[in-house]
């Protein structure tokens, strides 16, 4: 079975864990294809030009620990609007996305750019206010020194830079369901995300 699942939405939408839940859920291979960007990022704040740092990418680079931190984060979309950099990372992704047993990528463009021509397709969402709050509570616990209004800055100044870049800007595809979890709980956006792939499968 090859069956592409596309999840695409902005910074703390809840995409990653639904598209987690959706792999496990239905045995397919998962790739958060954020991670990418983000060891590009580090790589970047390590010295390296964003292009080669890119174009050298090792699977050891998304195992690191501290890919999630902020400022790898600004770093990685920072990275993500040069369209070289996006071009050395489309082989690897295609190569996933069409893998037996299947393949759950999420991230900002796959659907539209990435697998067009995926199963399904996704678009998951909640207001900024729901998402820094999110990313906040997430962050707290490892920097006592954040705030909630840096926070809620730094996600809608990525926002508009993901939604603004000419290379493959973020927004729905034109036949994803778009699914907003600003009022749902993690095990109700997971069970909406999964009869969606139930029902194209036919299961």
């Amino acid at each position: 079975m090859k069956i592409t699942v596309a999840i695409d939405g902005p910074a703390a939408a809840g995409k990653g864990t639904i598209g987690k839940a959706v792999a496990e859920r239905f045995g397919m291979a998962h790739l958060d294809t954020g991670l990418l960007y983000r060891a590009v990022g580090r790589r970047v704040m390590a010295g390296e030009d964003a292009v080669a740092a890119a174009r050298a990418l090792v699977s050891g680079d998304l195992a690191r620990g501290d890919l999630r931190a902020a400022e790898v984060a600004q770093a990685a979309s920072r990275a993500a609007v040069i369209p070289e950099v996006r071009a050395a990372l489309v082989d690897f992704q295609h190569a996933f996305a069409r893998r037996e047993g299947g393949a759950v990528l999420d991230g900002r463009d796959i659907g539209t750019v990435i697998c067009p021509g995926a199963e399904v397709k996704l678009f998951v969402t909640a207001s900024d206010q729901v998402r820094a709050e999110r990313r906040f509570l997430e962050l707290a616990a490892k920097d006592p020194g954040v705030t909630r209004d840096k926070v809620l800055a730094d996600v809608r100044a990525r926002d508009a830079r993901d939604s603004e870049r000419a290379t493959a800007p973020l927004k729905p595809a034109a036949d994803a369901v778009i699914l907003d979890t600003s009022g749902m709980s993690i095990e109700a956006a997971v069970e909406a995300a999964c009869n969606l792939v139930s029902s194209v499968l036919d299961l």
